[in-house]
């Protein structure tokens, strides 16, 4: 799946964030997004994860060359985690499930993809723990796992590490990487060696519109 920007506009009070911002994520694996607080980052990310419109321009999405329509099954394709991921009080593991079983998988299938990507959090062993006891850190693996169990084709991360100490940082890295193949991640962060570490391809948002620095 192909994401196509194109000359989108965002403002909040009269202040211009985003002013005719364009940009075509054409291939599968990490594109980081830096730029300064306030630059849009978040704000980009949300419009291309269809949670927020521009005031003008549009996006596309395309699997090939057919451009797909603006509904639930294009937006069940992909999927937005935020700096501060929001934790339901149930177990590690009905956390994780949520996605899968809202789309009626069965439960064979639901076990069997929540281990797997309960393994990679390095969760597996909290599977039943009440989720919203787990350190910050932890909360945000658990976000990031519940995000890959329903297998997006596009992955948006929104600051994954932002707050949390080196060792989940560490582990949230090695997530990215590991998956980072057959999908786009499209990720925000001011840890420019992060950046360096994780980027396929290396962006910057400057006055409203995207660079390439790669």
């Amino acid at each position: 799946m192909r994401l196509s920007v194109s000359h989108i506009s965002k403002a909040y009070h009269g202040n211009m964030v985003l002013e005719d911002c364009s940009w075509s994520f054409d291939r599968e694996g990490v594109h980081v997004l830096m730029g300064p607080n306030g630059s849009g980052k978040s704000t980009l990310l949300r419009i291309c994860s269809l949670l927020e419109k521009p005031d003008r321009g549009g996006i596309a999405f395309f699997s090939g060359q057919e451009r797909l329509e603006d509904d639930m099954a294009l937006k069940r394709r992909m999927t937005l985690v935020l700096p501060q991921v929001g934790i339901f009080n149930s177990s590690v593991f009905d956390n994780a499930a949520f996605g899968l079983r809202i789309r009626g998988m069965a439960r064979r299938e639901v076990e069997r993809r929540c281990s797997e990507m309960l393994s990679l959090a390095r969760l597996a062993d909290k599977r039943f723990q009440r989720a919203v006891t787990l350190s910050s850190g932890e909360k945000q693996r658990l976000g990031i796992a519940r995000a890959l169990v329903i297998e997006p084709e596009m992955l948006f991360l929104d600051e994954p590490t932002a707050s949390i100490d080196e060792a989940n940082t560490r582990i949230i890295e090695e997530i990215i990487l590991e998956k980072r193949h057959g999908m786009s991640i499209i990720m925000t962060t001011h840890d420019r060696a992060q950046a360096e570490r994780l980027a396929d391809q290396l962006l910057a948002l400057r006055n409203g519109r995207i660079a390439g620095e790669d």
